[in-house]
């Protein structure tokens, strides 16, 4: 059997976006790391949101071998991927004003902590909503998204505006309007998306980039081991009963 083509074409798509990110985004990724690294040197929590197959790069930093055990999901019933029926509902959500003020009410985020948000087109109500409440509670916001929509598409929030504009910082992903890095003849929808790779990427290198500003400030970096390797449980332990009060998918 031959190689695949169109996915050697695919690989070579997401390397390019890579590239991109690492080049072009390295400014962005390194305040969002300071912002974390200041954030859990001053008590504060981080929490990571997104719907749809964003949240496939939020749940990416939450609760993981070699992430920082702090990171927590701030999850909205019904918005994270297909956990609803019909799919197309958790799409619907993404829509719908006040959704996001009632779940940061009803969520223990409070002034000093950071939430990265998450959204591929920036575009809906509930992001824009979600990053507009954040920082009016005193929240550092970090928006993950494609600055590309903001001059494709309209916005779909009352306030005309996209995630970009209401975040602290913001790191663009590159992914161009429809996240679909291929076509071919004989198909007539292009397919292949790459965003979940290049964000949860970015995502990554924002933590890894936060690790290096914790050392840096003398502070150990409050990380997780697997669980599959020998002492991991105990590691894990002994990390969550020192900074059990931020962790709030524990309980």
């Amino acid at each position: 059997m031959s190689d695949s083509k169109l996915a050697g074409q695919f690989f070579d798509a997401a390397i390019g976006l890579l590239e991109r990110v690492r080049d072009e985004e390295a400014g962005s990724i390194a305040a969002a790391g300071a912002a974390i690294a200041e954030t859990v040197a001053a008590g504060g929590r981080l929490f990571a949101f997104g719907a749809g197959h964003s949240s496939l790069a939020a749940q990416d930093v939450v609760y993981r071998a070699g992430g920082l055990a702090l990171m927590n999901l701030l999850a909205v019933p019904g918005t994270v991927g297909v956990d609803v029926m019909p799919a197309t509902l958790g799409s619907a959500l993404e829509r719908v004003d006040g959704l996001a003020s009632a779940v940061l009410d009803s969520s223990p985020a409070r002034a000093g902590d950071l939430l990265v948000i998450i959204s591929l087109s920036g575009r809906n109500a509930l992001p824009v909503e979600m990053a507009q409440n954040a920082r009016a509670l005193g929240l550092t916001v970090v928006g993950v998204t494609s600055v590309a929509y903001t001059t494709g598409t309209k916005s779909r929030h009352v306030s005309g505006g996209f995630l970009r504009d209401h975040c602290d910082i913001v790191l663009d992903s590159k992914i161009a309007i429809g996240d679909a890095e291929l076509r071919t003849e004989g198909v007539e929808a292009p397919f292949a998306p790459a965003s979940t790779v290049v964000t949860s990427a970015l995502m990554q290198a924002m933590m890894a980039t936060a690790a290096e500003e914790l050392v840096a400030r003398g502070i150990e970096p409050p990380l997780l081991r697997s669980g599959n390797v020998d002492g991991g449980h105990e590691w894990n332990g002994r990390v969550m009963r020192e900074y059990g009060d931020r962790v709030f998918y524990r309980h």
